[in-house]
C-alpha cells in the first residue's frame, strides 16, 4: 500500500512539473501585452532608475524581462490638481519626457512604438515595446490641439476620464456619487453638470479615432461609456477594469457593458487591484478606511495617549487585517473566466495596474509573476490559442485596428 502511494505521489509530481514546463514554454512564446502600468508617476518621477532591478515598487526593465512582458502601455497620469503650475498638459509632457529618457538610455532593451509596424519590430527584436496611455482627458485641457500634440509625442490611448470628470465627460466616480441621495448637509459634486459625453466630448472621441488613438473607457461613468460606444468607429479598450458581477465596485463593468464591448470588437483588460477582484477585500477595506477604522484608532489612542504610537499600531493592524482577505490568483482568473463565458475569449486581456495599486492578489506581487496566470489558465483547461489571445493577442488586434 505504501509503495502504491509513493508511486502515485511521484506520478503527481511528474505531472505538475510537466504542466509547469509546458505553461512556461507557452508563456514565453505568447505575446504578453499589459495595458496599464503607473511606474512613471509612482517611481520614475521620484528619481528611481527602472533601468536596473529595484527593491521597491512592482516594475523595472529586469523584472519585465523575467515576467515575459513584450508590450507595456505606460500610464501618463496626474491627479485632479496638477503638479506643475502650468497645468495638466505640462504634467503629461513631463511624464512622457521621463519615458523618453529611459528609452534613450536603454536602446537595446526598450523601444517607444508609435505605430503597429514598430510594435511588431520591437517584439521581433526581443525588446520591451513601450506605448503611451494618457490616463485622463483632463490632460488635454479642453483643447483638440493639445490632443494632437500628445498624439505626436506617442500617446496611443487616452482614458476619457480619470476619477474626476471633465467638462465634456463624466467619470464613474462622479456618476456613482450623483446617483446617490446626499446625506444631510451634503450636496452632489458641483463638477458633474451632465452625465455622459457633451457635443465636444463626441468631437474628442471622433478626433481620437481619426488620429489612431485608442478610446479607453476604464474610469468612465456608464453614460459616458455608452455615449462613447455609440460614437466610436473603431474597437475600444478598457485598459484596467474588472467584472462588476463578481466585485460590485464603481470601477468595474457590468454584463451589458461587457456585451457592448464585445459587439464593438474591443477588449476589457483585467485590473489586478485586490479591491476590484474581491468583494470581501473591498468591503473590509471600505470599513477599515472609514468609520470602523476611526473607532479603532480612537481606541488605540485612548490606551497609548501618543499619536505616533497609535499610528504605528494602526498601520500594523490595518495591513494585517487586509492581508487576511487578499484575493488569490484563482479569484483573479475568475474574472477572466467570467468574460470568456459571457462573450468569448476574444474580448479579455491583461491590465494589471502595477505600481498604481496598494494591494495585489497573493502570488502576483510584481511583474515577474505573469507566468503564474498562464499556468492557472492551463490548469483550467484553456487552449493554447485562447491563452495567447488573453495574454496579448486580443490587445494586438485592437492596436492594429486603431493605429495608422
Amino acid at each position: 500500500m505504501k509503495q502504491l502511494l509513493v508511486i502515485l505521489w511521484l506520478f503527481l509530481v511528474f505531472v505538475n512539473i510537466a504542466s509547469s514546463q509546458s505553461s512556461g514554454k507557452l508563456h514565453q512564446k505568447a505575446i504578453l501585452a499589459d495595458t496599464h502600468n503607473d511606474v512613471l508617476s509612482s517611481s520614475v518621477l521620484e528619481g528611481k532608475d527602472i533601468s536596473h532591478r529595484l527593491t521597491t515598487g512592482h516594475s523595472d526593465l529586469d523584472r519585465w524581462k523575467e515576467g515575459g512582458v513584450d508590450v507595456q502601455f505606460f500610464s501618463v497620469w496626474t491627479d485632479k490638481t496638477p503638479r506643475n503650475k502650468e497645468g495638466f498638459f505640462k504634467d503629461a509632457n513631463q511624464e512622457i519626457d521621463s519615458l523618453d529618457a529611459i528609452v534613450n538610455r536603454n536602446p537595446q532593451r526598450i523601444i517607444l512604438a508609435k505605430d503597429y509596424k514598430e510594435v511588431k519590430e520591437g517584439i521581433r527584436g526581443k525588446k520591451l515595446v513601450a506605448l503611451i496611455g494618457v490616463e485622463g482627458g483632463h490632460m488635454i485641457e479642453d483643447d483638440l490641439h493639445k490632443l494632437e500634440e500628445l498624439y505626436k509625442r506617442g500617446m496611443r490611448y487616452m482614458t476619457l476620464t480619470w476619477n474626476n470628470s471633465t467638462s465634456w465627460a463624466s467619470s464613474a466616480m462622479d456618476e456613482t456619487a450623483s446617483s446617490k441621495s446626499p446625506l444631510p448637509g451634503e450636496t452632489l459634486r458641483d463638477s458633474l453638470k451632465k452625465k455622459g459625453l457633451t457635443a465636444f466630448g463626441k468631437q474628442v472621441v471622433q478626433k481620437m479615432n481619426e488620429l489612431g488613438v485608442i478610446v479607453d473607457l476604464s474610469h468612465t461613468g456608464e453614460q459616458t461609456f455608452y455615449d462613447a460606444i455609440a460614437t466610436v468607429t473603431k474597437p475600444v479598450l478598457l485598459s484596467h477594469s474588472s467584472v462588476w458581477n463578481i466585485c460590485p465596485v464603481f470601477r468595474n463593468v457590468k454584463d451589458d457593458q461587457i456585451r457592448a464591448v464585445a459587439k464593438n470588437g474591443g477588449v476589457i483588460c483585467i485590473n489586478f487591484y485586490s479591491g476590484f477582484i474581491s468583494k470581501e477585500y473591498d468591503q473590509r477595506s471600505t470599513y477599515l478606511n472609514g468609520p470602523g477604522g476611526r473607532i479603532i484608532q480612537d481606541s488605540l489612542f485612548a490606551v497609548s495617549h501618543d499619536s505616533a504610537t497609535m499610528k504605528a499600531q494602526w498601520t500594523k493592524y490595518l495591513n494585517t487585517e487586509l492581508n487576511k482577505v487578499r484575493p488569490t490568483l484563482a479569484q483573479l482568473a475568475d474574472h477572466i473566466d467570467y468574460i470568456v463565458k459571457l462573450v468569448g475569449d476574444d474580448y479579455v486581456g491583461i491590465g494589471s495596474d502595477y505600481d498604481g495599486v496598494g494591494s495585489l492578489p497573493v502570488g502576483l506581487e510584481d511583474v515577474t509573476t505573469y507566468p503564474k496566470i498562464t499556468g492557472e489558465l492551463v490548469r483550467r483547461g484553456y487552449s493554447k490559442k485562447s491563452i495567447k489571445k488573453i495574454l496579448g493577442g486580443n490587445v494586438m488586434r485592437v492596436m492594429k485596428a486603431n493605429f495608422k
